[in-house]
């Protein structure tokens, strides 16, 4: 007899997003024996790809015999499982099911590609495997859609149709109008599944009110987690709070200790070195339904902050916000910093402010602070313009503040209002548009260089600016190389950070060669003098 409510961990597959499937050996045998110990009543151990499976740590196999070696002992009361892609796995490849592997196959498909999904569904069954279906955006789909796709899911008859909440967009009213449409239409022999995702934080909630619902339809359903939640972007509802739930709520019997020892055993290297869950970036995604793959590529390609992640995908159609078409997104973000303003006036101002000058430009790091004594005395000596740049230092006498980020331009406004408010700024245009009382708009394209995935570094931003303004002297101080802990590299250790970094020591190099490419170009232009030591 089926169990009302059964719980499918997917951590070996949707967490192979963020390690790519790099589990290692040892814990993708580990995990799969921990969760069937558990009482986890089915286990997704990966996915079924078209590529050979030729490194024993990943858990992305080619057949199910791949599988094989990771299951010392198969539970017959547990369902293994792995998942295909609609249309990025050959059906042509997979052997019949001789029973030694996994159990069943879940067939993932997006919206308006559901006959092709379940034609591939049909064919694996015909090799032996049971099939569960996953309608991928399930929230896109209209009310006649959905009554569509159910009519398709009734003809093939899968053992499983999950919702999926693939953009983490969904509330609770969401689900119930969708969880109608399915519980009455959808026939009583095929159990209705729920994958969510935490953008919102409301994978667990959701879950609750998914059990709830189907619980009072009287139906058969299938709820996803993963192990700490691990999964793209968000990930998941957490196996260890849905098993607690389950357990308290709806008479569950899986082993929380088990799941809880599973977690200290073998999670624990994934959460000290990878990153997942909730945070601003995703719930952006959620909130507009966006494709997580956008957000990844606003945060590593331009180091968008969160304001201009939001302005970038509200920008994008409800249909391209699902895909992710690089190509408009870049032609998003440029039109997004690079505001068309005419900034021919507040150009010819400043090379007339900094005609003859010699100009001391003081960045953030711990050396303006440490070295101030040696930084005032070379102002003073020769009688620089001093421009701060991106942040407020206290205690120099500063002529300008030159800001590219707009989070820095509100923290330096709210945390020394009357400094900032005296003080002349120079913007680019992607921090304000009109310009107010003492502030100079420059527009954003004048200042950067692409090419880089650094190329609005701050420094070298006003460098480029002070080159098109017919500076010839320039002193710098406070350009520190930047620490891998946060913020440690800044007098100010609050100052908010413009940076995504995974990588520290490749971001200070990359800064360096840009550096180089400026000073290869202005080195019979401009003498540059470090005020500072810096690495």
């Amino acid at each position: 007899m089926t169990k009302k409510i059964q719980l499918l961990d997917c951590t070996l597959r949707d967490g192979a997003y963020i390690n790519g499937s790099l589990f290692g050996k040892n814990t993708i045998k580990g995990i799969i024996k921990r969760l069937s110990d558990a009482k986890v009543d089915i286990i997704e151990c990966g996915w079924l790809k078209d590529q050979e499976h030729d490194n024993p740590d990943s858990s992305y196999f080619h057949v199910p015999q791949d599988v094989i070696p990771y299951l010392e002992k198969k539970d017959p009361n547990v369902t293994y499982v792995a998942m295909v892609d609609f249309d990025r796995y050959n059906v042509d490849n997979l052997p019949e099911n001789d029973g030694s592997s996994i159990d069943a196959i879940r067939v993932v498909f997006p919206r308006g590609k559901a006959r092709e999904g379940l034609d591939l569904a049909i064919k694996i069954r015909e090799k032996g495997y049971r099939i569960f279906c996953q309608a991928a955006n399930t929230l896109g789909y209209s009310d006649e859609e959905l009554l569509d796709l159910i009519k398709l899911v009734n003809e093939v008859e899968p053992e499983a149709i999950s919702i999926v909440d693939t953009f983490g967009a969904m509330y609770p009213e969401d689900l119930d109008r969708i969880l109608s449409i399915f519980s009455h239409n959808l026939k009583d022999n095929i159990t209705i599944g729920f994958h969510g995702h935490n953008n919102q934080q409301l994978s667990f909630a959701l879950c609750m009110q998914f059990v709830r619902y189907l619980t009072e339809q009287n139906r058969t359903m299938i709820v996803d987690s993963s192990l700490c939640g691990m999964g793209r972007g968000a990930g998941n509802a957490t196996t260890e709070l849905v098993t607690t739930f389950l357990n308290k709520k709806h008479y569950g019997n899986y082993d929380l200790d088990l799941i809880m020892s599973t977690i200290d055993m073998y999670m624990v290297p994934f959460l000290e070195n990878f990153k997942w869950g909730y945070s601003i970036p995703t719930y952006i995604a959620g909130m507009y339904c966006s494709h997580v793959n956008n957000i990844d590529y606003l945060l590593k390609k331009h180091r968008a902050n969160v304001k201009e992640i939001r302005s970038v995908i509200s920008s994008l159609t409800p249909a391209d916000r699902v895909k992710y078409d690089y190509d408009l997104l870049e032609s998003k973000y440029i039109e997004n910093q690079n505001h068309e303003i005419d900034d021919e006036k507040a150009l010819n101002q400043l090379k007339e402010n900094f005609a003859n000058r010699n100009i001391l430009l003081i960045a953030p790091g711990k050396s303006s602070v440490t070295q101030s004594d040696i930084i005032s005395d070379y102002a003073k000596a020769n009688d620089c313009i001093v421009i701060a740049v991106n942040a407020l230092i206290e205690g120099y006498d500063i002529d300008y503040l030159f800001l590219q980020s707009r989070v820095r331009y509100e923290y330096a406004r709210e945390t020394h209002p009357q400094l900032f408010s005296k003080i002349p700024k120079i913007l680019l245009s992607n921090v304000r548009e009109k310009a107010r009382d003492n502030e100079y708009i420059i527009r954003y394209e004048r200042a950067i260089k692409r090419g880089w995935v650094n190329f609005d570094n701050a420094m070298i931003c006003v460098l480029r600016l002070l080159d098109k303004l017919h500076v010839q002297n320039i002193a710098i101080a406070g350009f520190d190389t930047f620490s891998s802990k946060y913020n440690a590299s800044y007098a100010d250790e609050m100052i908010p950070s413009v940076h995504g970094v995974e990588n520290w020591d490749a971001m200070n190099k990359e800064i360096k060669e840009i550096y180089k490419d400026f000073r290869k170009r202005t080195q019979d232009t401009i003498k540059v003098t470090f005020v500072t030591k810096t690495d």
